[in-house]
């Protein structure tokens, strides 16, 4: 069985261990509650198969906690992902200049392709979904961005989160692919 590494980054409060239980289907937080270091959620979903013989893929999704007191950590934490998506709330200003250091750190640092990458706009309850022009800096820009509202449209990003987690797939599929080719000749 394939597993897949995927890592949820970004500034505090953005809503990752929320939108990490909503897509893993874990519990339901109610409270803010500051992630300390990381939460590791193990799950399945049977609309990702890691080949057309419909072989079921293993997700580790580690929520990682926001606050930059952790950095020491992250070099831990990156070892061996596969994938990484940069949340942040769309409604704090200051969220689009430090998404910034999140992808230098996680994705840059890491060699990941863009395609390994994705940005969730995570807006909170009560914000307004204002889904307007984010003037995102290169080279975020180039990455997919999508905009997550739990309250007005939670099969969007359920459904955004598949096919990311498809590509993912693919992705780790192809390079086990390249080794095993490696190892024969």
């Amino acid at each position: 069985m394939l597993k897949a590494k995927i890592l949820f980054v970004g500034p505090c409060e953005s809503g990752k261990t929320v939108l990490a239980n909503f897509l893993t289907e874990s519990s339901d937080i109610t409270e803010y509650n500051p992630t300390q270091g990381v939460r590791i959620l193990e799950f399945e979903n049977p609309q990702v198969a890691s080949n057309n013989k419909g072989t079921g893929c293993e997700f580790e999704l580690w929520d990682c906690g926001g606050d930059t007191k952790f950095e020491s950590c992250w070099p831990a934490l990156m070892k061996d992902s596969h994938g990484v998506v940069i949340i942040f709330n769309a409604n704090i200003p200051s969220h689009l200049k430090e998404i910034e250091m999140w992808h230098s750190c996680f994705v840059q640092q890491q060699l990941l392709q863009d395609s390994q990458c994705l940005l969730i706009a995570h807006h909170k309850p009560g914000s307004g979904g204002d889904k307007g022009n984010l003037s995102l800096a290169a080279p975020l820009n180039k990455l997919k961005l999508v905009h997550s509202n739990l309250e007005e449209e939670p099969e969007e990003i359920r459904m955004e989160f598949i096919k990311y987690l498809k590509s993912i797939v693919s992705s780790v599929s192809e390079s086990r692919d390249r080794e095993e080719m490696s190892i024969i000749t």
